[in-house]
């Protein structure tokens, strides 16, 4: 050997391409002795060879496929030893710069139509692989398995992998005209089909010519589909969420291409009854196409056509079934436990399962749980723990056979199931051991896995979908009991209900399944517990951690949710929720989406409980939240102040923050604000700051014009009940504003609010209509003003004071109560029962008022 390429090189010297024929057979000869050499012997030396080796390629020659390891070797740590120092020699040498360069060269020859290089860039490409797929052979010997995810995939040579930039020209022209023409005539993945339409022509043709020519048919079928995964898994990464870029808007092709994946993935041989990696392989190409059709469970015509042509379920089933252990070893072991190092052996498998529930509707979700899929696919899961346990580090193994791709598939298959039943919800989300199961997926261990792997479904974006499709099966229960009577409303937020309902199953049960739907209310609690068991908060709390800013929507969403439950709240506030740093993360630097979920954990935690309130402090949000008050987005506005208002609600805690801040008079101006519901929660806050002393009533001055001017505009009966109440209680304290209430109108627009809503309270057929009115607050709010005898005496002066004494004849008794104390307190006894004589002089004093009103509200806003 060591002779032969001392000659090889000699020949490479001379530079004369008289000898390259010559220097071809040298190579061809050379690679037979390595491959034909079972001794121990060719260990010791080979790594020797292969230095000689790099020095005549580097010297000019333009491809090498010499880089496999020697095989049959006895002795396990040569082979570790030799494929270090190969590796190795790899990086110092630069020997992917001079294989990129030979494809290069290679490809500029082939886009100007020669074939003369293509043998060469045949060789640069499996030399490329053989180095990554030597590095992983490697990593595996040296790293254990870990769930769910075989370990050998997770770090491939990064510094190789970055080194192949240079891409064939005749590749790269027709990469692009694939992206633009949708896989149509001419493209790559046109051209993948036809191979893919050969192979299946020789399956049926035994006798055909071109089968001689095609040594491996299953082999061909094998890659051809891993290719076409890839390309469909790296599109919709991109964002290209739709088949068609796959199967053309062809109809016709669409069948076409869709049909030549399903026989492929049925195996004509009945002596055959185990899962084929060809067959696998072709799976996952089909199930990566359907994936692309966006993610919700709506149907298109692409999905009319696949839904069909997938493997029943019982297939589906008995492939996912662990016959052995051994069947299941990754590395030298047994090749077929994984189609690449990218992809799981099973995950189209799952991935075809979840498209059957996502496009077959309710009848293919019964189908699938009666075939016990659920329980499947999480016993499925669950025995890589085992076998890990069993096998220790030595043979790391993959009991499942998924990648993260196929992990995000098994679980959103789980999740659509969870709708079909309360037995499945029970057996599912009420087990602490299936819980703990899958939020082991998005545990801190888990999602470096899932950031380390460079195939398609890692890295930041493979975090992002295996959080939020984990997610979604733990929000189930909140989603589905959203409307349910006595618990939070999954809408409770403008954001969150919208995020976590789209496309979710729960949804569907929500509105028509009213049966399960009570019996998940009856479970919430036994469910609450299991979160808190199992530790959901904490573990989804430090998923933000895990997330990009713009990533965050879904994870911010669910603990919107979790904040509606006390037990859930006080354990998310416990871990960290609040703090500092989280929280101006959050509110600073996140999409819209989870500033205002944000902004709703913080209204509902200080609308909860006062307890709450010193760690709402500790969290330094004020700044952020008196600048959101004049943020351009009104539901940024309309959330700030009902949080502000619910720091307010239990005590004055926060009232000498919010003087310091400066925050009370940008709260007065949102009272004009051209947003309705930012008006009315301004009132609400502006209310809650008055209510607990009158610390704030100066400042607060200045809103008494604002809220009277609400109370006779053409607002909704909430806004004109807040602002009531907020001037009752600018009253309720202290007598400091009484002269500003009585001359800013504030009193007159009070007793017109009465007069224009008694026409409704004197109706007994409109007693609901009541309730819903801000009449009971305005008649509360004169109440309190009574007190001072300035403001009695306007009372009685008023021309819509006797408004108060018909509300006496009101059907509803509260109406009556607050009638007869405002009544009792301005006016004797005596004239308090007189019996009213003049209804319609209740009514042209009401119009004179607004004509008198005009002027004061103008002198008003002048001042």
């Amino acid at each position: 050997m060591c002779e032969l390429l001392n000659f090889t090189a000699i020949l490479v010297g001379l530079k004369s391409s008289d000898v390259n024929e010559l220097v071809a057979k040298s190579f061809s000869v050379t690679k037979i002795l390595l491959a034909e050499n079972n001794g121990s012997d060719a260990a010791t030396s080979y790594f020797k060879h292969w230095v000689v080796l790099v020095e005549i390629f580097s010297q000019g020659l333009q491809a090498c496929s010499l880089t496999q390891a020697p095989k049959g070797i006895a002795s396990p740590s040569v082979i570790n030893e030799s494929l270090k120092q190969i590796l190795d020699h790899a990086v110092t040498s630069r020997l992917v710069d001079h294989l990129c360069l030979c494809l290069a060269t290679s490809g500029a020859s082939l886009s100007f139509g020669s074939t003369n290089m293509l043998l060469a860039a045949c060789e640069a490409c499996r030399a490329i692989w053989s180095l990554m797929d030597a590095h992983e052979i490697f990593f595996v010997k040296e790293n254990p398995s870990l769930f769910p995810l075989d370990a050998c995939g997770v770090t491939l040579w990064l510094d190789l992998i970055s080194e192949i930039k240079p891409v064939v020209g005749w590749l790269k022209q027709k990469q692009r005209k694939s992206l633009m023409h949708g896989g149509a005539d001419g493209t790559i993945v046109s051209e993948l089909f036809s191979i893919l339409s050969l192979c299946s022509s020789l399956n049926k043709d035994a006798q055909s010519d071109m089968k001689c020519k095609i040594s491996n048919p299953p082999a061909l079928t094998l890659h051809t589909c891993l290719l076409l995964a890839t390309i469909a898994q790296c599109l919709k990464s991109t964002g290209r969420n739709s088949a068609i870029f796959m199967l053309t808007t062809s109809p016709k092709k669409q069948l076409s291409r869709l049909t030549i994946l399903s026989q492929h993935v049925s195996s004509k041989d009945t002596t055959i009854t185990s899962l084929q990696p060809h067959s696998a392989s072709a799976m996952l190409a089909f199930a990566s196409i359907l994936s692309l059709e966006g993610g919700l469970s709506v149907e298109s015509a692409i999905s009319e056509i696949a839904v069909p042509l997938i493997p029943p379920t019982s297939t589906l089933c008995d492939h996912l079934k662990i016959s052995s252990d051994c069947e299941n070893d990754v590395g030298p072991k047994n090749t077929k436990a994984v189609l690449s190092y990218w992809h799981g052996f099973r995950d189209g498998c799952v991935g075809l399962l979840e498209a059957k529930l996502k496009w077959g509707g309710p009848l293919a979700v019964q189908q699938l749980i009666a075939s016990g899929v659920p329980l499947l696919l999480i016993n499925f899961l669950a025995s890589n723990h085992s076998i890990a346990s069993r096998q220790g580090v030595d043979f790391p193994n993959d009991g499942v056979g998924l990648s993260p791709i196929g992990v995000v598939w098994a679980v959103s298959s789980i999740c659509f199931c969870l709708s079909g039943g309360v037995l499945t919800f029970r057996q599912t989300l009420l087990s602490s051991e299936n819980m703990k199961l899958i939020c082991s997926l998005i545990s801190d261990v888990h999602l470096k896995l899932v950031r380390s792997w460079v195939g398609p479904g890692g890295g930041k974006d493979g975090i992002r979908d295996t959080i939020n499709t984990v997610i979604d099966f733990l929000v189930f229960p909140f989603v589905a009991v959203q409307n349910a009577p006595g618990l939070p409303a999954a809408t409770a937020s403008v954001n969150s209900g919208f995020i976590l309902n789209m496309g979710s199953a729960a949804e569907r049960v929500c509105k028509e399944d009213k049966e399960m739907v009570k019996a998940i209310v009856e479970d919430m609690g036994k469910y609450i517990k299991i979160l808190l068991e199992v530790g959901v908060p904490g573990i989804v709390l430090r998923c933000l951690d895990q997330l990009e800013s713009k990533d965050l929507g879904r994870t911010v969403a669910f603990l919107a949710k979790m904040v509606g439950h006390r037990p859930l709240a006080v354990q998310l506030v416990g871990k960290g929720l609040l703090d500092p740093n989280r929280m101006r993360r959050l509110l600073d630097s996140s999409p819209r989406d989870a500033t205002l979920d944000t902004l709703m954990i913080v209204s509902d935690l200080a609308r909860m409980d006062k307890g709450f309130y010193e760690f709402i402090n500790g969290a330094l949000i004020l700044d952020t939240l008196r600048d959101f008050l004049s943020h351009e987005d009104p539901n940024v506005r309309a959330k700030a102040c009902n949080a502000l208002g619910n720091m307010c609600r239990h005590s004055a805690y926060f009232y000498d923050s919010l003087a310091r801040h400066h925050i009370i008079g940008l709260l007065i101006d949102r009272c004009a604000d051209p947003d309705r519901r930012t008006r009315k929660f301004a009132c609400f806050a502006i209310g809650n700051a008055a209510y607990h002393n009158d610390m704030l009533y100066e400042e607060l001055r200045r809103s008494i014009p604002q809220l009277a001017k609400l109370l006779v505009s053409a607002e909704e009966d909430k806004t004109k009940a807040n602002a009531a109440g907020a001037l009752s209680n600018l009253v309720r304290n202290s007598n400091k504003l009484c002269e500003e209430i009585i001359s800013k109108g504030a009193i007159q627009a009070l007793l017109k609010l009465v007069a224009d809503c008694s026409a409704v309270a004197l109706n007994p057929s409109k007693k609901d209509a009541v309730n819903e009115s801000p009449l009971k607050i305005a008649l509360f709010s004169l109440g309190k003003m009574c007190a001072y005898p300035n403001c009695r005496q306007f009372l009685r002066s008023s021309e819509l004071f006797p408004v108060i004494g018909r509300l006496r004849q009101s059907p509803e008794s509260s109406i009556v109560k607050l009638a007869v104390a405002i009544s009792s307190t301005v006016v004797p006894w005596s004239v308090m029962f007189e019996p009213l004589k003049n209804p319609k002089k209740i009514a042209n004093a009401s119009e004179s008022y607004d004509a008198r009103n005009i002027q004061r509200y103008r002198h008003c806003e002048a001042s």
